[in-house]
């Protein structure tokens, strides 16, 4: 098992790539720099995507999505590379929907909330009334954010200069995701008893386990 300081090391160094890539979306999207560079840029979490997909797959569903994800950036390239930003815009509105989905469908699917699932990992005492419905309004809370960012992200790609449309996307983000994740867990002192409550990093472990969990079921 990894080391607390190893941990420690391996997510500063994701950190700090997750930074590098945002800023070079940033200027990508913003039409600075070769066009083949940018484009290749941005399809790397395309690629990703594709990996963690074709993980499951044997060698032969693997070589088939691989042969078919290679033609079709091939027939696009010449597309991709003329306005790029269409490229960075529609994963950003495809990441943000997404993830309002996973948030929103958990809200009528019958059983709990992503939030309350995640609740229940954290304490091992049932949910009081309270807490259950404050964890239900939460998850409603994120898919709400999430969508309405995808909605001023749209607003300001079709409408303002990309420039202006990239600082939002790619570097303000994941500050707005945290700001919002940080408020949360402020207003989670004030309408919650104290072992009701959960740290930020215990918050984290338990939203990445139930991610996780979901996954079979989807």
């Amino acid at each position: 098992m990894p080391s607390r300081q190893a941990k420690f090391w391996r997510g500063l160094a994701v950190l700090l790539l997750c930074a590098a890539w945002a800023v070079a979306a940033h200027y990508a999207s913003a039409g600075h720099g070769p066009a083949d560079f940018n484009t290749a840029l941005g399809c790397l979490p395309l690629v990703f995507f594709a990996v963690v997909v074709a993980r499951p797959l044997g060698w032969f569903g693997r070589g088939l999505l691989a042969a078919g994800f290679g033609t079709l950036l091939f027939l696009l390239w010449p597309h991709l590379r003329a306005d790029v930003a269409w490229l960075y815009y529609l994963q950003h509105l495809g990441m943000h929907l997404g993830l309002a989905w996973l948030f929103g469908r958990s809200l009528f699917t019958g059983g709990d909330a992503l939030i309350t699932r995640i609740a229940r990992q954290l304490h091992s005492a049932p949910l009081s009334f309270l807490h259950e419905r404050y964890t239900r309004q939460v998850t409603a809370a994120w898919s709400l954010f999430l969508v309405a960012n995808a909605l001023i992200s749209t607003l300001l790609f079709f409408l303002a200069p990309r420039a202006i449309w990239s600082i939002h996307a790619n570097l303000l983000t994941w500050p707005l995701v945290a700001l919002f994740f940080i408020g949360e867990l402020l207003l989670r002192r004030q309408v919650l008893l104290p072992e009701e409550r959960a740290g930020l990093f215990a918050s984290i472990r338990a939203y990445r386990s139930a991610q996780s969990d979901s996954r079979p079921r989807s």
